[in-house]
């Protein structure tokens, strides 16, 4: 959790320098998420959208995830070698895919689980709906996981749903529902390990393979994205009453409580994770871009608008070099 920090912070930081595009912060969230993937197999399946960053680092911090965010093509591969699939923008459109790729699982008799992230806002969406009922009906192995921080860019849940809780949605589908506390990692870990069991089946034919709808509680401090103003629509005393909660803070309370945390201990994790993001952003900022991938992987036979934008760029590129690019002609 405390690498997914460091990097959200670093982010942000690039983003106001314009090193990097537009970021979605994830400072709050980190127990959710990093809770959540540790109590899965590493032969699960992760699923996500744009601010899952520690669903991704979880599983392993790479340069290519900076990468996506600096606008490399390479970036928005697949991270396959440890079972991540691509990240998603638009919102809850990653659902039905998490839930075709779940089901495949099943159907290949496959014990493997797939983990997909989404915020809140997601539910309003018909990605969802469709996603969670189809899931519901042929029984796949996934675990749908709502992290629920209160806000939907800057629509309030209570303008979102009239449903008690976004859990209790999973009833509509046939499905168990979970509510847990999202500021808590331990928790979200034991709900999300027992929700694996479930997806997964005890191997009894009389207990099924179910999916789960988890509804996890959090909260975001930044802003919905780099492009955002939390202050048009939240005032400060919100956000100062959830970071009383930090589960950050609260991680390392119980692990000093139980001894295996001290400040020597905290210094050491805080001086590797701050190198380790650092290397990353190096690298990723040193790998070479070539402007014409602009182009690449658009169609499978380029079309003549293509052809032609390529050329113009082509043109443009032997006249004036990549400096070309920022002139207007």
């Amino acid at each position: 959790m405390r690498l997914v920090r460091h990097f959200d912070e670093r982010m942000v930081s690039l983003q106001r320098q314009g090193r990097v595009g537009t970021f979605a912060p994830a400072a709050g969230q980190e127990a959710t998420q990093v809770g959540s993937t540790h109590a899965l197999r590493d032969s699960d399946t992760v699923s996500y959208q744009y601010r899952e960053h520690g669903a991704v680092a979880s599983r392993g911090f790479t340069p290519g995830y900076v990468r996506y965010w600096m606008g490399h093509e390479s970036g928005n591969a697949a991270l396959a070698d440890v079972n991540v699939l691509p990240l998603n923008i638009s919102i809850a459109g990653h659902i039905p895919h998490a839930t075709g790729y779940a089901w495949a699982a099943r159907l290949a008799g496959s014990d493997e689980v797939v983990a997909c992230h989404f915020g809140d806002g997601a539910t309003s969406e018909g990605d969802f709906h469709e996603g969670l009922n189809f899931a519901g009906v042929y029984d796949v192995p996934a675990l749908f996981i709502c992290h629920n921080n209160g806000w939907a860019i800057s629509t309030p849940a209570s303008e979102q749903t009239a449903s008690e809780t976004y859990a209790g949605k999973a009833g509509a589908y046939g499905i168990d529902g979970v509510r847990v506390d999202g500021m808590d990692p331990l928790a979200v870990y034991a709900v999300t390990e027992a929700a694996a069991t479930t997806a997964r089946g005890p191997g009894r034919e009389e207990w099924r393979p179910r999916p789960t709808l988890v509804e996890t509680v959090c909260y975001r401090y930044g802003a919905h994205t780099t492009a955002d103003d939390p202050d048009a629509y939240r005032d400060e005393a919100e956000v100062e009453q959830w970071r009383e909660k930090d589960p950050i803070d609260r991680m390392a309370a119980y692990l000093r409580s139980t001894g295996r945390l001290d400040d020597e201990r905290d210094d050491a994790i805080e001086a590797e994770v701050s190198g380790t993001v650092a290397d990353a952003i190096d690298e990723a900022e040193a790998a070479e871009t070539d402007p014409m991938d602009l182009f690449a992987d658009a169609y499978a036979e380029p079309t003549p608008r293509v052809e032609a934008g390529r050329e113009e760029l082509r043109a443009l590129l032997d006249r004036h070099g990549e400096d070309g690019l920022l002139r207007e002609e």
